[in-house]
């Protein structure tokens, strides 16, 4: 690895959940249709939310009934209301059973919790789901702080969560990498002046992850060990 593909100096990683960590599109896409199809409304496709999600839920149930990743501006807001309601229930109901980690997830973040590394998650779902899907997957332990898409009244990719991250642990800017899958993630990290890492097998609208330029591009997650260099 070349010393221009090195991020030096990293004391904190956040890492995005959905389409870094877990690959959790079957069961939204379950719930999503699910949602769709009790309003009397055409189902959607796993192809489909692909492309809708990393906003939140209320953007993906907004775009799942404008049928579109632009949200109808016309849309009725009772009708999001009632929609986001059963998409949580169908969500929750589903028990998240067609979620599962990407490949070298789990060893990987052994790893860096092994070094000393505090890491933490910094998503856009809804935080009533991110405590049970960790620990399903046996990452709780890992994290010291769990962010969720309304932990705070800003979102990714608004930086707020991240200068929350800086101020709470006594971090640099520069100390901090935000690891995630999509722009949501990239334009966050750019916007608190942290260094980002992205990584081109998650959703992104379907668009390259290269494209909003990240400090790093990384097609497996275990490469991570390999690009990171931490000031610990």
């Amino acid at each position: 690895m070349s010393s221009e593909n090195l991020i030096e100096n990293i004391k904190f990683i956040a890492f995005d959940l959905d389409g870094t960590l877990l690959d959790s599109v079957p069961d939204l896409a379950d719930a999503a249709d699910l949602t769709m199809r009790h309003l009397g409304r055409e189902g959607v496709t796993v192809e489909q939310v692909t492309t809708w999600i990393g906003n939140g839920a209320d953007i993906l149930i907004g775009r799942a009934l404008s049928r579109s990743i632009d949200v109808d501006p016309q849309l009725d807001p009772a009708l999001h209301r009632q929609a986001r309601e059963l998409f949580d229930h169908y969500y929750a109901a589903g028990g998240h059973q067609k979620s599962a980690l990407y490949a070298d997830v789990k060893t990987t973040l052994a790893s860096l919790h092994q070094a000393g590394v505090p890491m933490a998650i910094v998503t856009n779902k809804p935080s009533q789901f991110v405590p049970h899907l960790l620990e399903e997957h046996g990452l709780s332990a890992y994290f010291v702080d769990v962010i969720g898409g309304d932990t705070f009244p800003l979102k990714k990719p608004d930086p707020f969560a991240l200068h929350w991250l800086m101020e709470k642990h006594h971090i640099a800017a520069t100390e901090l990498l935000m690891v995630g899958d999509s722009r949501n993630d990239i334009v966050a990290a750019q916007a608190a002046g942290c260094r980002s890492l992205g990584l081109t097998y998650g959703y992104n609208y379907g668009q390259p992850i290269s494209d909003s330029n990240p400090d790093v591009v990384c097609e497996h997650f275990k490469q991570l060990l390999d690009v990171v260099k931490l000031g610990c």
